[in-house]
């Protein structure tokens, strides 16, 4: 109980950094295991094998994200019960969370495996790339389980403010991601499969650390295997905050599937490249989604405590955070671009490829915070559906029309790159506008 963070009472700024700082690392940790992959084949293959693995983020992302989203629902309800300590609620909750995710689990598994080659193809992954391609893919979702579970069991800890033990399985986890990884691909050759596996097993380790703390943990939080099954209104306040979430973060991934297929045009040594900057949007990024995490818990524990005054203050904390801690990162990475790229590839065409990526897109991701925490804030709250629709319309319907409407006329790949910062401009203006309504409306009317 110790670890418990109390969001109820006292100062919220040093609490809120003590939540979001154990997530950001968790996070950044979690890619930099990623860009372990991504460097050891860039380095001891080919820039083919580099192209294998670093461009599959977009598409794994689309298909994990509506579960991950589940993952923020159970945080969300799981908080509101701490908020109005429903110690019932809380065990029906952990055991409907824990079964979500070895359903989501399977799912993905099973979907992953069947249909990687088929939506590679559709996404006119280059020949010379492809095969390496699926086999990455594959053999990634055969850690599926693992990772949702993972995420699940996180979110439990999470959301009475324990976000270090999480940390630490993840730390324990990917590095023996990183020792697989050398091993299997310097001393045995194995390449892209070498990568897939040692992530696979870097998961697997990680999901049964923390799946061990739950089995420990004091009540209601504790997890009992036989007593895991689905509560009817658990499941349905999850899925109503959590299915939402997803398709918002879907809705990025799925535009995000249909640029990579574009850069896919412009050759493996393009998808190489744009595969080594986006590494540094991951670190960027997860900064403020770190921030919106500590948005929707202490939003959900204090306005399940009816304390709106202090929910004001949080949002406000968030967004400034998170914008701090992003453009921070942003300038530092774009400053040491050649360095940084560096990391990953040699080739200097490669190297043209990120440049353009990164002081386009790189540069001006702090803009997303906008959307980003307003979001997170407002999911505290209760409502998911607005922000997804809001971000569906300026994102996703944005970037396809960029795509096909004025990347045809248009063909180089600057012009292509800059659709990020336009749409996040868009999609923070609405979203921003959005939650201040409803924040008049639910923390006054």
């Amino acid at each position: 109980m110790k670890r418990q963070i109390d969001m109820l009472n006292g100062p919220l700024l040093g609490k809120m950094l003590m939540f979001a700082l154990p997530i950001a690392a968790s996070s950044i940790l979690q890619q930099l295991f990623n860009s372990v992959d991504v460097a050891v084949v860039g380095k001891f293959s080919s820039p083919q094998a580099l192209a294998a693995v670093g461009s599959n983020g977009s598409l794994i992302n689309l298909m994990i994200n509506l579960f991950v989203g589940i993952s923020i629902g159970a945080n969300v309800v799981i908080s509101r019960c701490v908020g109005k300590h429903d110690d019932e609620g809380i065990k029906r909750a952990v055991s409907t969370a824990i079964g979500v995710s070895l359903v989501s689990g399977a799912l993905l598994l099973l979907f992953g495996v069947s249909m990687a080659r088929v939506i590679l193809e559709a996404m006119d992954t280059p020949s010379d790339v492809i095969d390496l391609s699926v086999l990455y893919l594959r053999v990634y979702f055969l850690g599926m389980p693992a990772i949702m579970l993972f995420n699940f069991s996180s979110s439990i800890l999470r959301s009475v403010g324990d976000t270090r033990r999480p940390l630490y399985c993840l730390a324990a986890g990917g590095v023996v991601n990183v020792v697989v990884n050398l091993v299997l691909v310097i001393f045995f050759h194995l390449d892209v499969l070498g990568v897939a596996v040692g992530t696979v097993i870097g998961n697997i380790v990680a999901a049964t650390l923390v799946l061990r703390i739950l089995g420990r943990e004091a009540e209601p939080f504790r997890l009992q295997w036989s007593g895991v099954r689905f509560f009817r209104k658990e499941l349905s306040h999850m899925l109503s905050i959590g299915v939402p979430a997803g398709v918002q973060s879907m809705v990025f991934s799925f535009a995000n599937v249909f640029i990579q297929a574009t850069i896919n045009s412009y050759g493996a040594m393009a998808v190489a490249g744009s595969a080594a900057a986006l590494n540094y949007e991951h670190y960027c990024y997860f900064v403020i989604a770190a921030f919106g995490s500590a948005a929707t818990t202490f939003t959900g524990q204090n306005y399940g405590a009816k304390q709106g005054a202090r929910c004001r203050v949080i949002f406000r904390h968030a967004m400034w955070l998170s914008v701090l801690g992003c453009g921070l990162l942003n300038v530092l990475f774009v400053w040491q671009e050649r360095w940084a790229i560096g990391l990953f590839s040699s080739n200097a065409e490669v190297l043209d490829f990120a440049f353009v990526r990164m002081e386009t897109v790189l540069l001006w991701q702090w803009i997303a915070c906008s959307y980003e925490i307003s979001s997170a804030s407002l999911r505290g709250l209760g409502y998911s559906s607005l922000p997804a629709l809001l971000t569906i319309v300026g994102t996703c319907v944005l970037r396809l029309c960029w795509i096909y409407f004025y990347c045809p006329y248009h063909p180089d790949f600057q012009s292509l790159m800059i659709v990020y910062p336009i749409s996040w401009i868009l999609t923070g203006a609405m979203v921003v506008t959005a939650h201040q309504i409803v924040f008049r409306k639910k923390l006054i009317g």
